[in-house]
C-alpha cells in the first residue's frame, strides 16, 4: 500500500511527491522542488524514512530542494544520464530568472528504461519520456495504478516544448506510446497542477483530440 503527499513548493509551484510505502515506511522523495529542509521535515514527521530521490528530469524548478535534501537524508539520487548536463546548470538557469539556487549535488545512480525501482514494498517502473526535457522519465507504479510523469501531462494540457532541449513531436511521440495506453484509471501525478487520470485526459485534454 502507499501513501502520497503532494507539496507544491518554490516559485513556481512545482509539486514535489513522497511516495510512502505504509508496511515499512520506506519513502521515495520525486522532485525535491524546493526547501529540502521542510521535506526531510515532513517525513519525519510521519515517521517516513527517505531512501530515494529520484528526479523526473532537472529542470530547475523540480530540483531547488536537492542540496538540502541530500544534506538531511544522504539518500541516493537518481537520474537518466541524459538529463545530468541540464541539472550541473540548474543554478545558472534560476539565475536567468533571479532566483537563487544552490548548486545541485551531482546524482548518485543513473536510471534507464525498464529499471525497477524498490521503495519497500513499492516497484516504480522507470518510462523514458523526453520530448518536455532531456532525460526526462516517469515512475509507475503497476500495483497502485499511480504514474509519477514530471512535465509530460498535465491535467487538460501537456508539458512545454519551447523551452531549450525541447522536442514537440518527440513529447507527442511519448504521449501516444507510453502514457496514453496506461489504464484509464490511472491517477496521473504531474509536476504542475492537480492529479487527473489517463481516462479524464484522454476525453477532456485538448492536445490528445
Amino acid at each position: 500500500m502507499i501513501e502520497i503527499l503532494q507539496l507544491p513548493l518554490g516559485p513556481l509551484q512545482t509539486n514535489c511527491y513522497l511516495a510512502i510505502c505504509k508496511e515499512t515506511m520506506e519513502t521515495a522523495v520525486i522532485d525535491p522542488s524546493w526547501n529540502g529542509v521542510g521535506i526531510a521535515q515532513i517525513a519525519r514527521e510521519r515517521g517516513a524514512t527517505i531512501t530515494h530521490i529520484l528526479l523526473t528530469h532537472s529542470h530547475f524548478d523540480h530540483v531547488g530542494g536537492l542540496a538540502e535534501l541530500k544534506e538531511e537524508t544522504n539518500a541516493p539520487i537518481y537520474i537518466h544520464p541524459e538529463a545530468v548536463a541540464m541539472l550541473a546548470q540548474a543554478t545558472d538557469a534560476a539565475a536567468r530568472f533571479n532566483i537563487p539556487l544552490p548548486t545541485p549535488p551531482p546524482a548518485d545512480k543513473m536510471l534507464a528504461e525498464g529499471d525497477i525501482i524498490p521503495v519497500g514494498n513499492l516497484k516504480l517502473e522507470v518510462l523514458f519520456t523526453p520530448g518536455h526535457a532531456p532525460g526526462h522519465v516517469s515512475f509507475y507504479i503497476q500495483e497502485e495504478n499511480v504514474l509519477f510523469d514530471g512535465d509530460v501531462l498535465f491535467q487538460r494540457s501537456i508539458g512545454r516544448t519551447d523551452l531549450p532541449g525541447c522536442d514537440h513531436a518527440l513529447l507527442m511521440k511519448v504521449l501516444r506510446e507510453k502514457i496514453m495506453v496506461l489504464p484509464e484509471e490511472t491517477a496521473v501525478l504531474s509536476g504542475h497542477g492537480p492529479t487527473t487520470t489517463i481516462g479524464q485526459e484522454k476525453q477532456w485534454n485538448p492536445f490528445l483530440q
